[in-house]
């Protein structure tokens, strides 16, 4: 998603095979490292915001020729609960979730009048390779992050993907949050010990 000549071919290769485009997932969720803005690094902030935003409008916009072709397109774009919450340490990637809240919004108002959903998902706590990546590869600290708790797991989200993708095509489901029970905020976890 960061590469306009991945996005392209990928998109002609859709075009060439099916004419069209029903469903577009935008799953960029990529956060590195937790220092605060004091101490962060250019090349974390810059890695983020192209993959989490940059290759996201890159992605729609290159898939909406194909998503206007189709009977009822939808796009659906993973947020985070940082996209409304923040946390210490969290600016770089708090700012891109807020990014995609924001272009997700956007989005309804430029679609409004055709028949393309738009839904943002924003996930609390999965357990993914999420935290090894934030972590440059520690996965002791990684693991120290789901620590005492059950997080989501990747089916948990893509089970609520299914769920908004096959509503009636009337119905968008706008925003879903999604969160483990033991996660009251982005910064406060139930752990058992």
């Amino acid at each position: 998603m960061t590469k306009l000549e991945s996005i392209d071919a990928f998109v002609a290769e859709v075009k060439k095979k099916f004419g069209r485009i029903d469903v577009l997932v935008n799953n960029a969720g990529l956060a590195r490292g937790l220092a605060p803005i004091a101490e962060g690094k250019d090349e974390d902030w810059i890695e983020m915001w192209e993959a989490n935003v940059l290759g996201l409008l890159r992605m729609t916009r290159a898939s909406l020729p194909l998503l206007r072709k189709a009977r009822h397109g939808h796009i659906v774009n993973l947020g985070s609960i940082a996209g409304f919450e923040v946390y210490k340490g969290g600016a770089g990637y708090t700012a891109t979730k807020h990014a995609v809240h924001a272009i997700s919004r956007t989005l309804r108002l430029e679609l409004n009048g055709e028949p393309i959903r738009v839904t943002e998902i924003m996930p609390g706590m999965v357990k993914t390779e999420f935290s090894v990546v934030r972590f440059h590869g520690d996965r002791d600290a990684a693991e120290a992050v789901y620590k005492g708790v059950k997080p989501l797991v990747a089916s948990d989200i893509a089970d609520t993907i299914v769920y908004a993708v096959t509503r009636p095509p009337h119905v968008d489901v706008d925003e879903l949050v999604i969160r483990p029970v033991a996660q009251a905020a982005s910064f406060l976890v139930a752990r058992k010990p």
